[in-house]
């Protein structure tokens, strides 16, 4: 037995198997001879070949032969003559061969986008696909498949790499960097399993039986019987408490002297329907639409967006969701949007500030979400926005979008748009941008950290960035006034959201509603429920 004390960042109790996944690779060598880098190139084709063959018998067992044949598209891709004639040019040619087979994704990416036939179109993302895939084992990045419930290690997890977890096998996460406001915290929580940071993460931590307590920030590698024993009837008795609250699912949320308030909650995609179903919710305060553009090698296309949104619309039953645009950038990254490195990302080209210098990108999003509109009760959120003359530029794309539709003859239903509230500027605006909008969401994660001046990601940081600040809590509440002079309303979507020791303060603020992640929403209505404001 051994004991680790590291830092919660989301709480609760698990048992499992840990699983550590593969860092980063080293960066990419220097090209050795054309003939040791054709070599290398072979061996890695041959690879990826078998890998997709497994995932083709994987996926016609669990799924059917229609869902597995894109695996076997994929292997023909792999072995094609010319895609590998490009390849080996470019290694004669000196590239060494990552980086030629890099060229030649590119390159037959490109061939196909430009094709009349839209199935030949969609192939691009096909190729892009393939190529990512030799790439990853060229560099030495074995991909990690979780095969059944377990804790998760790593030195720290990307969002690109989480979104690919199956949910429902992930019992925790342990890491050696992060913070409570890092995407790992913030994943945790949504999921209702503990995290816990700031502990030593190596290979040996590999397969070995461990109780992870994020209440406090503890793991205990290889318990003895007496502490499994302790552990399983703990979590036995929080998930009696959680079978309880359940009873609260239907319930309003409503103070004992009549005082109402929404209770929303924050999803990432598809993959977290489940959680919502069980959670109570009174809609979806938040989709971060920027989880369907990662762990993938290409932009996904405006049907499969509109294909995940749909399905999350329907799933409302009428209900409103209220589908952000991405928030691409900062901590959020994918390699496709060959994004410059920056000094300051969580200040640079991120969320509307790139959407807005890549219009394409935009109109696929919002074409996407109009078309939703026409199944449910949609709202349109942008995020990063800081004044009225942005928030120009947006409803005109959203016009734009409109128009595109149209053309089309593509059928699309009312929907609300709204602005997050996450920058100083959009507080001291908050009253223009009000009279513009149908709705606020204000995001206290980001907000605090540009009120304070502080990095949320950076853990040594954790003591001083306050979110209880003097300065936050005055920002919501002159954003609530501004935005309720204009009658526009206002939700918090951030993690303050979820914090009982503000709810109270939220509800004499004159808060529309709260947006947290799905397990947080009985236990705030039942707080909710037994207070009393007068």
């Amino acid at each position: 037995m051994q004991q680790m004390k590291g830092v919660s960042i989301s709480q609760g109790l698990a048992v499992g198997k840990i699983v550590v996944l593969t860092s980063a690779a080293a960066p990419e060598a220097q090209a050795g001879t054309p003939e040791e880098e054709l070599a290398r190139f072979q061996r890695a084709q041959q690879q990826a070949v078998r890998d997709l063959g497994a995932l083709y018998e994987k996926a016609r067992a669990e799924l059917g032969e229609a869902e597995a044949e894109i695996f076997s598209v994929h292997q023909l891709m792999a072995e094609d003559e010319d895609f590998a004639d490009l390849i080996t040019a470019a290694i004669a040619g000196g590239a060494e061969a990552s980086e030629a087979v890099r060229q030649a994704g590119e390159q037959c990416a490109a061939m196909f986008s430009s094709m009349d036939d839209a199935y030949m179109r969609e192939r691009a993302a096909d190729v892009q696909d393939v190529a990512a895939r030799i790439r990853r084992i060229l560099r030495g990045e074995a991909e990690t498949t979780l095969t059944g419930p377990c804790l998760i290690a790593a030195e720290e997890l990307t969002p690109s790499q989480t979104v690919q977890f199956p949910r429902a096998f992930v019992q925790g996460f342990l890491t050696a960097r992060g913070a409570a406001n890092s995407h790992t915290g913030i994943l945790a929580r949504t999921l209702g399993v503990p995290a816990v940071s700031q502990l030593p993460v190596d290979a040996q931590l590999q397969g070995r039986t461990a109780i992870l307590n994020g209440d406090e920030g503890t793991l205990i590698l290889d318990p003895d019987e007496d502490q499994l024993r302790a552990a399983e009837a703990g979590i036995r008795a929080r998930q009696a408490q959680r079978e309880a609250l359940q009873q609260l699912a239907k319930l309003p949320s409503v103070t004992k002297d009549g005082h109402a308030i929404r209770l929303y909650a924050n999803l990432a995609g598809t993959d977290d329907l489940p959680l919502l179903q069980q959670s109570g919710a009174e809609g979806v305060g938040l989709l971060r639409s920027e989880f369907l553009y990662l762990g993938r090698s290409s932009y996904p296309t405006e049907d499969e967006l509109f294909a995940s949104y749909r399905q999350l619309v329907q799933a409302m039953d009428g209900r409103e969701i209220i589908i952000r645009t991405l928030d691409i950038g900062a901590d959020k990254k994918a390699d496709y949007f060959d994004l410059p490195p920056e000094d300051n990302p969580a200040l640079g080209l991120r969320a509307i500030r790139l959407c807005l210098t890549r219009p394409a990108l935009l109109q696929t999003q919002l074409c996407a979400i109009l078309r939703a509109s026409a199944f449910g009760n949609v709202g349109v959120m942008f995020p990063m926005v800081t004044g009225p003359a942005e928030l120009a530029q947006l409803k005109a794309a959203l016009r734009d979008a409109e128009d595109t539709l149209c053309a089309r003859g593509e059928r699309f239903g009312r929907y609300q748009t709204g602005v997050m509230i996450e920058t100083p500027a959009a507080v001291f605006m908050s009253r223009e941008l009000a009279r513009e909008v149908d709705f606020f969401s204000i995001g206290t994660n980001d907000l605090t950290q540009y009120l304070l001046a502080m990095d949320r990601q950076n853990p040594a940081l954790a003591p001083f960035c306050d979110p209880h600040h003097p300065a936050v809590l005055r920002a919501i509440e002159e954003t609530v006034r501004n935005a309720h002079l204009e009658g526009c309303r206002v939700g918090i979507c951030g993690e303050l959201a979820a914090d009982e020791s503000l709810t109270q303060t939220f509800l004499r603020l004159g808060v529309d509603e709260l947006s947290v992640s799905p397990p947080r929403i009985l236990p705030l209505r039942r707080a909710i429920r037994d207070m009393t404001l007068a």
